[in-house]
């Protein structure tokens, strides 16, 4: 009895898959990202109503964006230096970009208060209601990737994230990267849409 060519080709069939950790980060990275979008969208929206303050727009926001960008520089940093086995080198990666995340976050806080002073409150003129909310949205979900961050250093201090463990730090890297993005344009979109 011969077999069909249809069964000698499923031995040599490769299947591809993906770390389910993985795949379940990405599936939260595409719903976050919907979220966003359609907040953006409800902003144009809204906007084109009319009754829109013009907004200056805290100086802090400069210097916090700054500090995410430097923080996917030393998350990278780490994840680089995990792929080389330097474990001094993706603890102080890691820990600086942990400093640079606390130091965005109370930034952002700090930033509110400067448009407080501007007498924009969250409740009121809704381009001032639109800045605290996707401000307010992106720290919750800075805090969460913070969190995932301080799990990823405490492991690389009992020797877990290194070359030949990388699944971690990978799926930090990836979200991190995604969470300067996602603050890039919102900077943007926000100035550009005042």
């Amino acid at each position: 009895m011969t077999r069909s060519s249809a069964d000698i080709h499923l031995g040599k069939v490769r299947v591809k898959s993906m770390h389910p950790k993985k795949f379940a980060m990405w599936l939260f990275i595409i719903s976050v990202t919907m979220i966003f979008a359609s907040l953006t969208s409800a902003y144009i929206v809204k906007k084109s109503e009319g009754n829109w303050a013009l907004i200056d727009f805290p100086s802090l926001f400069n210097v916090t964006s700054v500090m995410i960008v430097l923080s996917s520089i030393s998350i990278h940093f780490a994840y680089l230096a995990a792929k080389r086995n330097n474990l001094f080198n993706i603890r102080l990666g890691l820990t600086l970009t942990a400093v640079l995340a606390v130091a965005f976050s109370v930034g952002q806080f700090f930033s509110w208060g400067q448009l407080v002073e501007q007498e924009v409150f969250f409740v009121g003129n809704p381009a001032g209601s639109f800045i605290y909310v996707f401000t307010g949205l992106h720290v919750v979900h800075l805090v969460g990737g913070l969190i995932f961050l301080l799990v990823v250093l405490v492991n690389s201090f009992r020797y877990k994230v290194h070359s030949k463990s990388l699944a971690q730090i990978e799926m930090c890297v990836t979200y991190w990267h995604f969470l300067g993005g996602l603050w890039l344009y919102l900077y943007l979109f926000l100035i550009l849409n005042n």
